[in-house]
């Protein structure tokens, strides 16, 4: 985006020049000089740390309001008629679409529907919503997970997706059109939606198992609740972005507002709305492998489990899983965006040879639908995985061999990073006075995101005191901010390199699309098997998932600098270097600032699955509390830390992008 700077002489009034902006990086670099110097006199002392068995008043008292909900689930009227009652819509519906796809139903030793018939279904939607390919594409990858042997897992996955989805998009639809038709709606959920965008997955776990229970209908709850704010938003996108021209001469030849909806505005929104439906379907996938923890079932558990144990043989297959069923949910949905389009160019014509092959291709998919039903050598899938034995014992092998002989490389990378940025960096959080790091924050906040940004921070600081985390939360922060660091590296070389390569941009740009499809789960397999269980682990694996968004981000900030102004320095002389430095990053400032943000965001989302693999702090924490009844209360202020944590970088660093823009 363009950075607009603004003359003297063109404001038209005689109002005093803002301070230079060199002036905030001194403020900034004073900060941190301050904090130092008070940190090397008062190092130790009020730290607020917690051991690990410990517990605060706090923790005790959600220990307390958790036996009380479980006590009185079955009496208080607000669960009666509320709470156990969406909790039993929720449940039938998962296990009805459980029983037809995944489990076996009742008085039958198999699913309604056999692996024969998904396949077959697969098959003919993606064809009928998409295109041959994708039909192929579809077909071959849900053939695969059964090789794998997880067609039983993947089949689970994808029945709380689908459950979720459907439930999500019935919300989500209505209202995201509501708010694009009404100024005031879209104003009120505007907020909401960037709250619930701002959350990591993992937090939306713990308080909804409170009123309804661990299990598949907490899981999908708490998937539906994630990923409706996408649909929502791109709905209401969609419908505000139909030319005001096209709506008025609708109203000009007497249209209802009910005729001009469902004849102008959702027709031309169509393919915007699809591709709502395909981030609702990622962002559900996504949270329903991580709501794993509250004992979803599925290939999220799978995971779990390998993890766990440290296994990252069985771990990578079923990540792999997970992946290709990721690719194959988005490209169906991609390629349903693709024809919405192509059909409204077309005037809803369609070519004659397509209806009678559609009509037979579903003769077909019912006989397979019926032998599927019928018969078991077409429900169960044949063999018994050997496919994925042969994965996994390649993972293994290959594990083993980067441990014996990548292990000096690898380690000596890890060693050098933690022992000179991370344990510095964490000690000076850590072992500072709570309140010398809480009033360094705020300072920090001040400066760099103005005085509703100093505000937030005092009250997320002080809410973060009173979790009783202190110590673990600074712990988290200290990573966070060294993975966003490191995710910032890579977005600034590999997004300027796409900004100025169009070539680069082709080469690159699907592959950054493709991993912002795979689930925070499947990021840590590999560098499970390259550095261990450690916090390193966790840190490497969100500056991989993070940094995707970045690098896209920064290179649409480079390639929207005008050419122009690149052409003017480039005649004057300047290298390379120069007008990266001088010209296109200066001017690019507000991507990347928006890049911070969105890499902080997305790091912190992975704190929680860091925890899986040594992460430790509020990672851990999470984890622990979900598995351990004592700690439950403990888990979940971890959650509301992580929160408060999100909330602070996410108001910080959008003030500075406003500002940075201005």
């Amino acid at each position: 985006m363009t950075v607009a700077v603004e003359r003297p002489e063109e404001t038209g009034t005689d109002a005093p020049d803002p301070p230079p902006r060199t002036g905030r990086p001194l403020v900034v670099a004073a900060i941190l000089v301050l904090w130092l110097l008070l940190f090397a006199v008062l190092r130790g002392r009020h730290t607020l740390s917690l051991a690990a068995a410990d517990l605060t008043d706090l923790h005790r008292w959600f220990n307390d309001v958790n036996d009380s909900i479980g006590a009185d689930r079955n009496s208080n009227p607000l669960f009666l008629y509320f709470f156990n009652e969406i909790r039993l819509v929720i449940d039938t519906l998962v296990t009805f679409v459980q029983e037809l796809i995944s489990q076996p139903g009742a008085g039958r030793p198999v699913p309604q529907i056999g692996w024969l018939g998904v396949v077959g279904l697969t098959g003919y939607v993606s064809w009928a919503v998409g295109n041959w390919r994708v039909a192929l594409l579809a077909v071959a990858g849900f053939t695969f997970l059964g090789l794998q042997g997880l067609w039983q897992e993947s089949m689970d996955t994808l029945a709380l997706t689908l459950s979720a989805v459907l439930v999500a998009l019935l919300l989500a639809i209505p209202l995201g059109v509501w708010a694009g038709l009404s100024d005031r709606v879209h104003r009120i959920v505007t907020p909401f939606l960037d709250f619930m965008q701002t959350m990591p997955t993992f937090v939306y776990l713990a308080p909804l198992t409170l009123f309804f229970l661990i299990g598949p209908a907490s899981a999908t709850i708490a998937t539906l609740i994630y990923a409706a704010p996408p649909a929502i938003r791109i709905t209401a996108h969609a419908i505000r972005s139909v030319p005001t021209t096209t709506v008025e001469a609708a109203d000009s030849l007497g249209a209802t507002r009910r005729q001009t909806l469902t004849k102008v505005l959702l027709p031309m929104s169509a393919r915007t709305v699809v591709m709502g439906v395909n981030q609702t379907i990622m962002a559900a996938l996504a949270m329903v492998t991580v709501a794993a923890l509250i004992d979803a079932p599925g290939l999220g558990k799978t995971v779990v489990q390998a993890l766990q144990s440290l296994d990252v043989g069985t771990a990578f297959n079923a990540g792999l899983a997970i992946v290709v069923m990721a690719i194959v949910l988005d490209r169906v949905t991609t390629a349903a965006s693709a024809r919405q389009e192509a059909a409204r160019h077309a005037h809803g014509r369609t070519a004659a040879w397509r209806r009678p092959l559609l009509g037979g291709g579903a003769a077909v998919t019912a006989v397979l639908v019926y032998l599927s039903h019928t018969y078991v050598w077409a429900a169960e899938f044949p063999g018994e995985g050997g496919v994925g034995s042969a994965i996994s014992r390649g993972a293994d092998t290959v594990t083993t061999w980067a441990q014996d002989h990548l292990s000096g490389l690898t380690n000596a990378f890890r060693d050098a990073l933690t022992t000179g940025l991370l344990n510095p960096f964490q000690t000076l959080l850590t072992d500072s006075p709570w309140w010398l790091v809480g009033a360094a924050l705020v300072a920090l906040g001040a400066v760099l995101g103005g005085r509703r940004a100093g505000v937030t921070t005092v009250v997320c600081a002080g809410l973060l005191v009173g979790t009783g985390l202190w110590s673990d939360s600074m712990t988290t922060l200290a990573s966070t901010v060294v993975a966003t660091v490191l995710v910032m590296v890579l977005g600034i070389v590999l997004g300027v390199w796409m900004g100025r390569s169009a070539l680069v941009d082709r080469l690159l740009r699907p592959t950054l699309d493709a991993a912002q499809v795979m689930p925070p789960f499947v990021y840590l397999v590999p560098f499970l098997a390259l550095f261990g269980a450690t916090r390193f682990t966790a840190i490497v694996a969100a500056v991989v998932y993070a940094a995707p968004v970045a690098v896209k981000i920064v290179a649409d900030g480079v390639r929207n600098v005008p050419a122009a102004t690149v052409e003017a320095a480039t005649s004057a002389g300047c290298t390379t270097w120069q007008i990266v430095t001088k010209v296109q990053l200066p001017m690019a400032r507000s991507a990347l600032t928006l890049a911070t943000n969105q890499g902080l965001i997305y790091v912190l989302s992975m704190v929680v699955v860091g925890g899986l693999v040594g992460a430790g702090a509020l990672g851990y924490d999470v984890v622990a509390g979900f598995s351990q009844g004592q700690l439950y209360g403990k888990g979940l202020a971890a959650g509301l830390a992580i929160v408060l944590l999100g909330v602070m970088f996410d108001r910080i660093t959008q003030a500075a992008a406003r500002r940075t823009s201005a």
